[in-house]
């Protein structure tokens, strides 16, 4: 992979890899998400991530568990901060880590 990996990625990688819950800033908002796969997308790194917390573009979390997938652009994301361990690791039943979705071309790492 010709890109290189904004500073967001390491901190990103290890809670993906311990499984652990992380507030980010994206596009003003302030979310809870469980990493789920790291990639690129159009040569653009990408997380994919299962919100639990926080802010969304809409205002309100959905109820629905599976419209809480939320695909970021990495170089996007602010600020990462590592969530209190209290908050739980968190996903859906339509995750399938075989095939994380359509949103990453390339994946590097996922859970």
């Amino acid at each position: 992979m010709t890109a290189t990996r904004p500073e967001q990625w390491a901190p990103i990688q290890a809670a993906l890899q311990a499984r652990r819950p992380l507030w980010v800033h994206y596009h003003g908002h302030h979310r809870l998400v469980c990493p789920h796969a790291l990639g690129w997308k159009n040569n653009r790194p990408m997380l994919l991530a299962y919100q639990t917390g926080g802010h969304t573009t809409s205002g309100v979390l959905p109820a629905d568990p599976h419209q809480r997938w939320r695909c970021l652009y990495i170089d996007h994301i602010d600020e990462v901060i590592p969530a209190d361990p209290a908050n739980k690791w968190h996903t859906a039943s339509s995750y399938n880590p075989g095939h994380p979705f359509p949103a990453i071309d390339t994946l590097t790492e996922f859970h």
